[in-house]
């Protein structure tokens, strides 16, 4: 009886928080004590991802990531018990709702111990917000910290109480793009491209985005106000920058988007000396769809195969985990490939530390306590810069033609220095 009794405070525990509202039922308790104290224990891991729609590029190598780190994760050492990790993957369709409804699902269906989520705040947030409802341990990446932290009105005083975070700051994609531009030959006018979603409102706010920092730094902010994600019209847009003598176009856009603006500026005379674009400028098949306009466009740099960096599961350096990629997929490799992986670095770390592997608090108190070496650089969230968030490196670079196709280049690291620059920016 007193078994039974535990497993009755166990799920009341795990559910405490629970918010109205959700109009989910937990199931059954009894099913978290059984898999947590089975002779061959397992802790389940929920992982949503945009599999699908204008964010998939994001997902392009989940399959590779969670394939080669499964024998990493079939036994984990736990308090002198072996346990093994399993991966429930969801497809978020690049749509906040579908995140937050596919969270649910895996917290409160799925039973899971642990939940994880990548790539923009279209699905880091309602993930993490499901995640908080339901006291469920979650860690995060692949989002600039302060769209992920203010975005769900964190209080830095404050922070969450099960949900955290790592990945660079707004403050750290400002300080790579102004090395990036720190060119005589370019006039110091700036055209900005923000869309109406949670990263370009973050992007373009007035205090903790892009418009003072560079009206401190010298630089003339031309910003024609949000635009709606998916438009087919950028006319208003180049007008304004082409009225200003904008010779720099920055912005956060997702792959579509910049595609139409950047065919519709050929067509209308907007030649900018220097395009440096988050989010669309990321991905290799985005940069090979536009042909030779694809060359010589710019984007911040999370992580390269040449990141000084190696996994804490495998032992692969950023260079091996890459090639690996390339030659399993015969795709080029992309940047969320090293957030991807160090995202189950973190997870099995915090699944060796954990006290207690039945209790969803003692997970929340291992994750705090994480202080790590990753194959993207460390992850302390005892460093801030505010609750439940930590910081990566982060550097900037160049898509550039090398042995007939593009490749993208580190041209500046003055924000992280212990990563190598491989070339040096060539105008437009």
């Amino acid at each position: 009886m007193s078994s039974n009794g535990n497993n009755d405070n166990r799920g009341s525990t795990r559910r405490s928080v629970l918010r109205a509202g959700l109009g989910l039922l937990a199931a059954p308790a009894i099913l978290h004590f059984t898999r947590a104290y089975a002779k061959s224990p397992t802790i389940k891991v929920g992982h949503v991802s945009p599999v699908t729609g204008p964010l998939a590029g994001f997902a392009e190598a989940n399959d590779y990531i969670l394939n080669s780190i499964r024998k990493s994760l079939s036994s984990v050492e736990n308090n002198g018990k072996s346990w093994s990790i399993e991966v429930i993957s969801k497809d978020s369709q690049s749509n906040p709702n579908r995140a937050a409804e596919v969270a649910a699902d895996l917290i409160l269906k799925d039973q899971v111990d642990i939940i994880v989520a990548a790539s923009t705040p279209d699905t880091v947030n309602p993930v993490s917000d499901q995640a908080e409802a339901n006291g469920t341990p979650c860690i995060t990446t692949d989002c600039p910290w302060q769209p992920y932290f203010f975005g769900r009105n964190g209080k830095p005083d404050q922070g969450f109480e099960s949900t955290y975070h790592f990945f660079w700051g707004l403050e750290d994609v400002i300080g790579a793009f102004l090395s990036l531009w720190g060119n005589p030959n370019v006039a110091q006018k700036v055209g900005g491209l923000f869309p109406n979603d949670a990263d370009g409102n973050a992007w373009g706010d007035a205090e903790r985005g892009f418009p003072r920092p560079l009206k401190e730094a010298g630089y003339a902010l031309t910003d024609p106000g949000r635009y709606q994600p998916m438009s087919d019209d950028f006319s208003a847009q180049i007008s304004a920058f082409k009225a200003a003598g904008a010779e720099i176009v920055t912005g956060n856009m997702i792959p579509p988007d910049f595609g139409t603006f950047w065919s519709q500026a050929g067509q209308q005379g907007l030649k900018p000396r220097i395009v440096t674009i988050g989010k669309a400028l990321l991905f290799p098949s985005v940069v090979a769809s536009l042909g030779d306009r694809g060359i010589g466009l710019s984007s911040e740099i999370w992580w390269s195969p040449n990141h000084p960096f190696s996994s804490s599961l495998t032992g692969e350096s950023s260079q091996q985990l890459a090639e690996g990629y390339v030659r399993a997929s015969n795709r080029p490799w992309t940047q969320p490939i090293g957030f991807k992986h160090a995202l189950f670095e973190v997870v099995a770390d915090v699944v060796r530390r954990a006290a207690d592997l039945g209790e969803p608090a003692s997970i929340i108190e291992a994750i705090r306590k994480t202080n790590m070496k990753t194959i993207v650089g460390p992850v302390d969230w005892s460093k801030g810069p505010v609750k439940n968030v930590t910081k990566t490196p982060l550097v900037a670079g160049q898509w550039q033609r090398a042995n007939g196709k593009a490749e993208l280049v580190i041209t500046t690291n003055k924000t992280a220095p212990e990563i190598p620059v491989g070339g040096e920016l060539k105008l437009l």
